[in-house]
């Protein structure tokens, strides 16, 4: 491609971008767009001349110049990501382009007492705090359409399966539930690292707003209210807030990829159970018209693939060197866009998923019948000895015979077990244990989080 930075070139790369919509929200993406960053930033520095002015460290004209010109600059992303990579951090440019379009008396102000840090850190704060919103409420949209699969089949039996083998019998509503509880208990945390993570930054040139001397409690006070953004102690070097917001996020796309794999899981047509549900252009394959693809449960299992390593670049920088790191800060931007952009795609797919799914009760019967009764096989160990249920199951699959009929015909069984007794073993329902009291206890602590 011919590097022509006002033509071809830029062009080419706005579309590349576009094509990240692919593994995204789109509300989400909408909010951490470049240009979303660029008029973050900008709104901090229109913050800081305005509260500066009102600490008389800046005239007021000037700061209203500062602020009115901030609310409508320009910016081109891409010049500024070249001029970046040669000045080391994106406020550097960012800060002369929008001198540039302030009147030269004005300009001498903006970023007054500031660092290239405190621009980047507290946009990217501004920019999450608005992303999480949209990220929160697709969580909630993700729990509502479990909670409705939980209640509307507390009673609906299917088979339990571990290591990929049948277990035992159980609701699928306790299943869905199963969905829910790890969710239920993520947001609270989610919320929390949230609040703590999207905090104004402000330290000016070494951490300590030297800048502002006897005015800097005014300054930041008055900064964080304008920007609506809780006022915290200088954070240059103590990176943990980000860390913990970017590693809620991947622990949020984990939870949404549980049940996109149980999804995929049951609707392979050798099972059968499920079905995603059915659109034009939904899940189809380009060589095979007859294929139905979880395509839902695919972008929330492509996420969850990429978040964890994504998560660790965080952790791997909360160590930077003294009062200001290298190599850490000037892209955590990059790493938390990537997290909450996947942690969106994740739980607004299988949102949509769950929502519309389709459970066929009849084909989770037919897999319960399949197994000729060995996933019932814990309550005949329990009510006889280990021993003889152990012989009894290797006896019904070296005859490939129903358990029942083995055990109707083994005069030991019938010596302990009553004929009408030994029927209700095979009812799934006698066999789901305390799964009701689950299901009820998960609803009701999804409830307390939607209050």
């Amino acid at each position: 491609m011919e590097r022509d930075p006002a033509g071809q070139e830029r062009d080419g790369v706005l579309r590349l971008l576009s094509l990240e919509l692919i593994f995204s929200d789109e509300r989400c993406a909408a909010e951490l767009g470049d240009e979303k960053l660029l008029a973050a930033m900008a709104r901090f520095e229109g913050a800081l001349a305005v509260a500066s002015a009102r600490a008389g460290l800046v005239s007021e004209a000037h700061a209203r110049i500062i602020e009115e010109v901030s609310a409508r600059a320009s910016f081109d992303a891409a010049a500024l990501a070249r001029e970046a990579r040669t000045a080391g951090a994106l406020a550097i440019p960012f800060v002369a382009a929008l001198r540039a379009q302030i009147p030269a008396e004005a300009a001498r102000y903006v970023h007054f007492g500031a660092t290239s840090q405190d621009v980047m850190d507290t946009a990217v704060a501004l920019c999450m705090k608005a992303a999480a919103e949209r990220i929160t409420s697709l969580a909630f949209d993700l729990g509502d359409a479990a909670a409705a699969l939980a209640r509307r089949h507390s009673g609906t039996p299917t088979v339990a399966r571990t290591l990929l083998q049948p277990a035992a019998p159980v609701p699928f509503g306790w299943k869905a539930a199963m969905w829910l509880a790890p969710l239920a208990r993520a947001l609270p945390h989610w919320r929390t690292a949230v609040e703590e993570a999207c905090v104004l930054q402000l330290g000016g040139a070494a951490g300590t707003l030297s800048a502002f001397q006897d005015k800097a409690g005014v300054v930041a006070n008055e900064l964080s209210k304008r920007l609506n953004l809780t006022r915290a102690v200088t954070w240059h070097s103590a990176r943990d807030g980000f860390a913990r917001l970017g590693n809620e996020l991947a622990i949020l796309t984990g939870i949404a990829a549980k049940s996109a794999r149980d999804v995929a899981l049951l609707m392979q047509p050798e099972v059968g159970e499920v079905a995603e549900p059915a659109a034009p252009g939904r899940g189809g394959s380009s060589s095979m018209p007859h294929k139905r693809n979880p395509s839902g449960s695919l972008l929330a299992l492509e996420a969850a693939q990429r978040a964890p390593a994504l998560a660790a670049t965080l952790l791997g920088q909360l160590g930077p060197e003294h009062e200001r790191g290298i190599g850490q800060w000037q892209s955590q931007w990059f790493t938390l866009r990537a997290l909450a952009l996947g942690a969106s795609s994740a739980l607004g797919a299988m949102a949509e998923v769950l929502k519309g799914l389709e459970v066929d009760a009849a084909a989770m019967r037919a897999n319960l019948e399949r197994s000729q009764g060995l996933v019932f096989s814990e309550a005949v160990s329990l009510r006889l000895s280990r021993a003889l249920a152990d012989r009894l199951c290797e006896q019904a699959v070296r005859e490939k015979k129903h358990l029942r009929d083995v055990m109707r015909a083994d005069p030991e069984v019938m010596r302990a077990i009553p004929a009408d007794e030994l029927a209700q073993f095979f009812h799934p329902e006698r066999n789901f244990g305390t799964a009701g009291a689950m299901i009820e206890r998960v609803l009701a602590d999804w409830q307390a989080q939607r209050a």
